[in-house]
């Protein structure tokens, strides 16, 4: 999960008190009468798509994921590229699938099966859904529906949701992955700056790429945002580095006094640190919310001097900063913004935000300055984010030619539905892109 260059990975800060955290869904809704954690599966019997007996019970002692659908369901068809790509990944470690199909129609479960590549178990009673004994038992009541059950042969989890069931077997087994961090200082645009850095054991005298980790605003280095990234890194032969921006963390400044122009100046001097250590061969950024914005401008900037760097990863930039300050209202809080106060108080003690920030933002050249670096990126965003619409992400990937882009459904500012799914995507493209 981990092999990146040198990558900035400017990732923003998810103190806010906005959006930053899961808003109701869907489960809400569609998942009422499904079984509920902590009960003991009702076992059934079924007959396979091969016309074999299938019974429930005889898996106990390990994982089971029974994923209900059926081939005429949309939202079924939409969500099996990801039960595939689950199966895949969780199957290996012992984790069984058992697809529970509502089709009555033979030919077109098995055309749905060979299309989507489904080689698991499936097993259906070839009536209608709501007729079906195992929809009864099971209180399946919406299709697509997931139901984990444990090794004892209890109800782990029940959604309509693919990424809790991705999120529940990825916290299953962790890695016993054990990171080692290295603490320096660098000097940045107000001060010193507190930085963390991982590296992979090399022979004398090898090379690895360097990934720089930088967070959004009022946000610090730490987190499982970036950690999930750094440790996968580091395990797959790539260094990181993240670190607090001025005013931040643990590092030196006055919040009043940050800016995103001084902080593309830390990025800068970040990212010149590390390109003096002899055993980085590349440098890639990679930012999340205002610290996408700051990865942008930075590897804008950089490309413009002749630095370029070898890649770029946007995870919901808030380009929108710019517009906040144009309407004068940032996190709802209100101002002039032709004739901001010295100070607007935000959250806190201490957090004050500047009249410098405003001035500075009100007329920022985020998309234009982002242009001027046109080598491979990748931006993922999440369409449920109310702090920054998915749009603003949209945007660098459309003025950025061969860039990816990654829209994660129902997924908010913080990716707080299932990180690991984010931060998975990331390590591909860094992996992919640097190695």
């Amino acid at each position: 999960m981990k092999k990146l260059m040198f990558f900035v990975l400017l990732v923003a800060a998810t103190t806010a008190k906005a959006q930053f955290g899961p808003e109701p869904d869907f489960d809400a809704k569609y998942a009422t009468e499904l079984v509920k954690a902590g009960t003991q599966a009702p076992d059934f019997k079924m007959k396979t798509i091969d016309g074999k007996t299938f019974q429930l019970s005889k898996l106990k002692g390990r994982t089971v994921v029974l994923d209900f659908w059926a081939s005429w369901c949309p939202d079924c068809r939409k969500d099996a590229p990801e039960v595939v790509r689950m199966q895949q990944e969780y199957g290996p470690q012992g984790v069984e699938f058992v697809g529970v199909s509502m089709d009555t129609d033979v030919e077109a479960w098995r055309k749905a099966c060979e299309k989507y590549g489904i080689r698991y178990t499936q097993v259906s009673e070839l009536k209608k859904f709501k007729e079906t004994d195992i929809a009864k038992a099971y209180g399946v009541r919406w299709i697509p529906s997931m139901v984990v059950i444990d090794r004892e042969g209890k109800v782990a989890l029940s959604t309509v949701l693919t990424y809790k069931v991705d999120k529940y077997l990825k916290e299953l087994r962790p890695t016993g992955f054990k990171p080692q961090h290295e603490r320096v200082t660098i000097d940045g645009d107000h001060g010193r700056l507190a930085a963390i850095i991982q590296k992979p054991e090399l022979k004398q005298g090898e090379q690895c790429p360097m990934v720089v980790f930088c967070h959004g605003f009022g946000g610090r280095k730490e987190g499982a945002l970036f950690e999930l990234i750094t440790d996968s890194l580091q395990k797959h032969g790539v260094a990181s580095i993240r670190f607090d921006f001025n005013a931040h963390g643990e590092s030196e400044g006055k919040f009043e006094d940050m800016t995103v122009p001084n902080e593309i100046v830390d990025a800068k001097k970040v990212v010149e640190y590390v390109r003096d250590l002899r055993y980085v061969s590349k440098v890639a950024l990679v930012g999340h919310s205002q610290g996408g914005v700051v990865a942008a401008m930075t590897a804008g900037e950089l490309a413009e001097a002749g630095e370029s760097v070898a890649a770029v990863a946007l995870m919901a930039p808030a380009a929108v900063l710019r517009d906040d300050a144009i309407r004068g209202s940032t996190f709802g809080k209100q101002y002039n913004p032709l004739d901001p106060p010295e100070y607007v108080e935000l959250w806190g003690p201490g957090q004050h935000l500047g009249r410098n920030y405003i001035k500075s933002a009100f007329s920022l050249p985020i998309y234009e300055t982002a242009a001027k670096y046109q080598g491979p990126a990748f931006v993922i965003h999440g369409n449920a984010d109310r702090v920054v619409p998915y749009t603003y992400g949209l945007r660098f990937h459309q003025q950025w030619k061969g860039s990816e882009f990654v829209m994660q459904e129902y997924f908010d500012h913080g990716f707080s539905q299932n990180v690991y799914r984010t931060t998975d995507y990331v390590t591909d493209f860094l992996l992919r892109t640097l190695k």
